[in-house]
């Protein structure tokens, strides 16, 4: 061989080395980064290629997949009850991604999963279409509908939470407005124009108001600032008088605050009759005698400024709950109350109801259940988990005492349910320091517990903002009472 011709040669040699090189390159080391691509279009054919598995409420498929025909997408996604569930499933939608159950889940519902990996074998075997597995959630299915026609009924804006104290499952979870799914699950990759009308909504009816945003928490928080007394000793006796005076004077301040229930009933009260009738004084006062490290310590053991609440399947994730750090004297007075700079998801209120109820232990809150085979074999199956324990059994008893005597005698009447003992504690929160003029929000938190031990606990929040409502009508539990009260029934009295 000539010179010139050997130089082609190993110049052509190496230009097919430095292919099979770049060839082995992507379909090894980048095989999985562009498997998982956005713009990869074989990624959405393979997902929306055989129908997908079911989402299951109370035993019941929630989601389904509906056949195209001439359609390079080939099944579309479905949804019963779609406004309701929406919070929970979430959406797959082939222009818009996946959200919430249908997003975290998305291997085991289009059947990838390893897991599957025999089943696969056996359907291509079988010449059999490829079929996804099921996600089964604890979701209470009369429940989920009290909370939601409580506040559709109402035209709120709003959230209600509801947990098994014992377990930690999440039997209720309610954001509303809400959208249906299905609506723009399509089988386009186009933007969808339904998908841009609701997030340019001001009403927000794509937000998960229950996990991912945070609220002022108002006097239902006062049931940790009394935990938090009662734990750290500020206070020994819940019905000796305290030297709280109304209206409060905040420190390093000339303001005064006052409570809704009047100088004459809450200078001095009690913290039961501080719990019954709402007085900030008394609150105000016991969180300045805590101190804010210890105020943040306790919030901190029921689940605030945690980044997420996950289970071990890691499936729906909730905005982190803010007790703030290095708060000065007024600022600790004021979260007290549920004010100043605190926040709380309705999630969050609801662990702390729950927690309560379950000795002070802080169960993980989770909302599957169990992973299932297309074959309806287990996968994986969830087993409830302590979080913290956020106070003591003593500490736990005394404050739901409070919240009973609240509930029997006080502004938490409208929960009230024959043959089941029930606690509750109301709230209405200010909006800020510059928005004073609006309606304030609501809140309700209660649980509920049977003869037998069986129990649940609820917290319900309403943003009154398109409602036209007095402030008078916000406060004292009349509007998110009767919706605990409703979920609780659901539960209870099955």
């Amino acid at each position: 061989m000539n010179k010139p011709l050997r130089r082609i040669a190993i110049f052509c040699g190496i230009l097919v080395l430095a292919l099979l090189l770049r060839a082995n390159w992507l379909q090894y080391m980048k095989a999985d980064e562009l498997a998982t691509d956005d713009k990869n279009r074989r990624v959405l054919i393979n997902q929306y290629s055989a129908p997908r598995g079911d989402i299951i409420v109370g035993a019941r498929s929630i989601t389904g997949s509906k056949e195209v025909e001439g359609a390079e997408l080939k099944f579309v996604r479905t949804y019963k009850n779609g406004p309701m569930y929406a919070p929970v499933t979430g959406y797959a939608s082939q222009s818009m991604g996946m959200t919430f159950l249908e997003g975290t889940y998305d291997s085991v519902l289009s059947g990838q999963d390893d897991r599957l990996a025999f089943e696969r074998f056996t359907d291509v075997v079988t010449g059999k279409e490829r079929r996804g597995g099921d996600v089964i959630t604890t979701i209470d299915p009369k429940a989920q509908e009290a909370g939601y026609k409580g506040l559709t009924d109402l035209g709120a804006r709003g959230s209600v939470v509801a947990l098994d104290p014992k377990t930690g499952k999440v039997l209720a979870l309610v954001s509303t407005p809400s959208y249906d799914p299905a609506t723009f699950a399509g089988n386009s990759l186009k933007e969808s124009d339904r998908f841009k009308a609701l997030g340019a909504d001001k009403a927000k009816p794509l937000a998960n108001r229950a996990l991912r945003e945070t609220f002022p928490p108002g006097s239902t928080f006062k049931i940790l600032t009394a935990a938090a007394a009662l734990e750290h000793g500020v206070v020994t006796d819940i019905d000796a008088a305290s030297d709280a005076s109304s209206p409060y004077l905040l420190p390093q301040s000339t303001n005064r605050i006052g409570s809704q229930a009047g100088d004459a009933v809450c200078n001095k009260a009690s913290m039961k009759t501080a719990m019954q009738y709402s007085c900030n004084n008394v609150f105000l006062d016991a969180a300045v005698k805590v101190g804010s490290d210890k105020m943040r310590e306790t919030a901190e053991k029921f689940g605030f400024n945690e980044d997420v609440y996950a289970s071990e399947f890691g499936d729906l994730r909730a905005t982190k709950s803010l007790y703030p750090e290095d708060l000065d004297k007024p600022g600790t007075a004021l979260t007290g109350m549920g004010q100043g700079s605190l926040t709380s998801t309705p999630m969050q209120m609801a662990m702390v109801t729950a927690a309560l109820v379950n000795d002070g232990k802080v169960m993980q809150p989770y909302i599957v259940d169990q992973l299932r085979s297309p074959d309806l074999n287990a996968l994986e199956t969830h087993e409830p988990q302590v979080m913290s324990e956020a106070v003591s059994e003593a500490t736990a008893e005394k404050v739901r005492e409070m919240m009973e005597h609240t509930a029997k005698e006080g502004s938490a009447k409208k929960a009230l349910i024959d043959g089941i003992t029930v606690g509750g504690k109301t709230g209405t929160a200010q909006r800020g320091a510059n928005v004073r003029d609006q309606v304030p929000y609501g809140w309700f938190v209660s649980y509920g517990v049977k003869p037998d031990g069986e129990s649940v606990a609820v917290a319900v929040f309403i943003d009154p903002t398109d409602m036209d409502i007095s402030r008078e009508d916000i406060s004292g539990g009349s509007l998110a009472g009767p919706i605990a009260r409703d979920v609780m029934e659901a539960v209870l009295k099955k």
